[in-house]
């Protein structure tokens, strides 16, 4: 078990999330989940959490109820290789959820990610202001990061 894991509290809907989010990323699996009994506050016998893992992180979902949303406070964040990963992931975790700026994006229970292209953090940091710059201006105008169009901005020949 790892020190430190995230748990991601839903209304009543962590079974169909976590079966969603293991559907998408091949290196992943549900865990046993622990049922609500005649004690707890949830209907007994419904799945009170639900742990899992992905790509080797642990996470844990939580029916909590109605009382808590998802915000841009805490996102997941998907480190992408290419651009078919980047297309992979952001469409797949579109899916029923609404686009948002700069490879960001709520999936349909709210949770926020971050489709990001790891040669990102390489054009950004260039010493050339005027390269990380031309970067940094072409991300934020993207909805769904195009790893092409930020190598030619980092190039100067977008």
């Amino acid at each position: 078990m790892q020190k430190i894991s995230t748990c991601l509290w839903f209304d009543n809907q962590a079974e169909e999330a976590v079966r969603f989010y293991t559907s998408i990323f091949k290196n992943s699996r549900i865990l046993d989940p622990a049922f609500y009994n005649e004690e707890s506050r949830g209907e007994p016998g419904t799945v009170m959490t639900i742990p899992f893992e992905i790509e080797g992180r642990e996470f844990l979902a939580l029916n909590g109820g109605p009382e808590f949303n998802f915000t841009h406070a805490i996102s997941l964040m998907v480190n992408c290789e290419t651009q078919e990963e980047v297309d992979y992931y952001w469409y797949k975790l579109l899916e029923g959820g609404e686009e948002e700026q700069c490879g960001w994006l709520r999936d349909k229970f709210g949770v926020s990610w971050q489709i990001v292209p790891t040669i990102i953090a390489e054009l950004l940091q260039d010493k050339d202001p005027e390269q990380s710059n031309r970067v940094m201006k072409a991300l934020m105008s993207m909805v769904k990061p195009d790893i092409s169009l930020m190598q030619s901005a980092y190039n100067g020949t977008e």
